[in-house]
């Protein structure tokens, strides 16, 4: 395919790349800036694992964000529903003694019933989410501070702190034991990072291939190598970085199943593919025989399901159950879901583009902790990226 060619593919997708090069370009900057001004590896195995815990409750719950969004609604009480379903966590697990194997699925239960209670008004009753999750952000914000009666619950068992802090074991050894130099190296987790990294270029390679069968216009040879190379290698890199500290975190397992899972909701199946209808055009839905009600109601259950989980992880990295945790959550995930790629006007938006609009929100805030910047100048330039992210939007409909 010609340069011209290439140059028009790109200008037609610029929104789906721009993501994946604004990324990289603000790794490679806090990476030069942190080395430079406090002599700092931004890219340390250990600050790269931090980066993951840090922000794992907010690539959980974008991926249920997205879905509202994309079905036209928003969700504003994702963060009390976290607040609430730690707090049940903790009332479950250290003041009645339940087990770990017993509390799971019981918040995951909880946080769908919150979720179907919201998408029910919203839904049948046809209430703008807006008020109804706003209404619920204050709820469960008030359920928070009654059941832990304004005081922290905790500590968790090890087995519940292991949602959050930990780690794959090395099947293929001790993990503590050098294997590489003078480090460490978990070589469970470096095989699977390369397993996946193969999976990423061959699943593209057959969806090109796809494209061409069915007259698709294929992405050009060039762009495919080019992405797949810089995705690629960026996942061996941090594979390797996290073999040779304490190995793939326990929730960086989890967040890749549900990545994995959710785009192929999204993209291969019909229910997938009708939120997308539906956001797009609510009353043609209809006409075409689509239940939207239906789909509005699962997105909220879904929401409240993975704000639950997220709960749970955020509630095993702190150890206990705070009255203050999850204060402030849903914008960040809104952001997220914002800056990956979704429209404010619903009807799109990628599982990928939002992965990686958590990731440069969670990069930012990273780096600018790391390099000492104020809490308020970090609220600053977060609200200026997503302010750049939705004008960005808005001008590329415009043309």
């Amino acid at each position: 395919m010609s340069e011209a060619n290439n140059k028009g593919y790109m200008g037609s997708h610029l929104r789906e790349y721009g993501m994946i090069m604004a990324l990289v370009a603000i790794v490679f900057f806090f990476t030069v800036i942190v080395r430079a001004t406090i002599d700092v590896d931004f890219l340390s195995a250990q600050n790269i694992t931090n980066l993951f815990l840090q922000n794992s409750y907010v690539i959980i719950m974008a991926l249920g964000m997205l879905l509202v969004i994309v079905a036209g609604h928003i969700d504003l009480s994702v963060g009390s529903v976290v607040g609430f379903t730690g707090a049940v966590a903790a009332v479950l697990t250290v003041n009645l003694g339940w087990p770990v194997i017993a509390v799971i699925p019981t918040c995951l239960i909880v946080g769908g019933l919150i979720g179907a209670a919201q998408g029910y008004w919203v839904a049948f009753w046809r209430i703008p989410s807006f008020i109804v999750t706003l209404a619920g952000m204050l709820v469960f914000r008030g359920l928070t501070l009654w059941l832990l009666n304004g005081q922290n619950i905790g500590p968790f068992p090890k087995s519940f702190q292991a949602l959050s802090t930990g780690f794959l074991p090395d099947l293929f050894g001790d993990a503590d034991q050098v294997a590489l130099g003078m480090e460490r190296l978990n070589g469970t987790g470096l095989l699977i990072v390369l397993i996946a990294a193969v999976v990423v270029i061959w699943t593209g390679w057959q969806k090109r291939q796809r494209d061409a069968s069915f007259g698709i216009t294929p992405e050009p040879t060039t762009v495919f190598w080019i992405r797949n190379a810089i995705v690629a290698g960026a996942l061996i890199f941090v594979g390797y970085k996290l073999a040779i500290f304490r190995g793939l975190p326990n929730v960086l397992m989890v967040l890749a199943v549900l990545t994995v899972i959710y785009a192929f909701f999204t993209e291969q199946t019909t229910s997938g593919r009708r939120i997308y209808a539906l956001g797009g055009n609510e009353k043609a839905a209809k006409l075409s025989g689509i239940k939207t009600e239906r789909l509005v109601f699962f997105c909220f259950v879904n929401m409240g399901v993975l704000a639950a989980l997220a709960g749970m992880i955020v509630a095993a990295r702190l150890n206990s159950s705070t009255p203050k945790a999850g204060v402030g959550f849903e914008l960040d995930v809104i952001a997220a879901v914002f800056i990956g790629g979704a429209s404010m006007t619903g009807g799109s938006g990628k599982i990928v583009g939002v992965v990686v609009g958590a990731l440069i929100m969670g990069v930012m805030n990273n780096g600018m902790s790391i390099l000492g910047i104020g809490i308020d100048y970090q609220q600053v330039i977060k609200g200026l990226v997503l302010l750049a992210a939705v004008i960005f939007d808005v001008y590329n409909k415009s043309k």
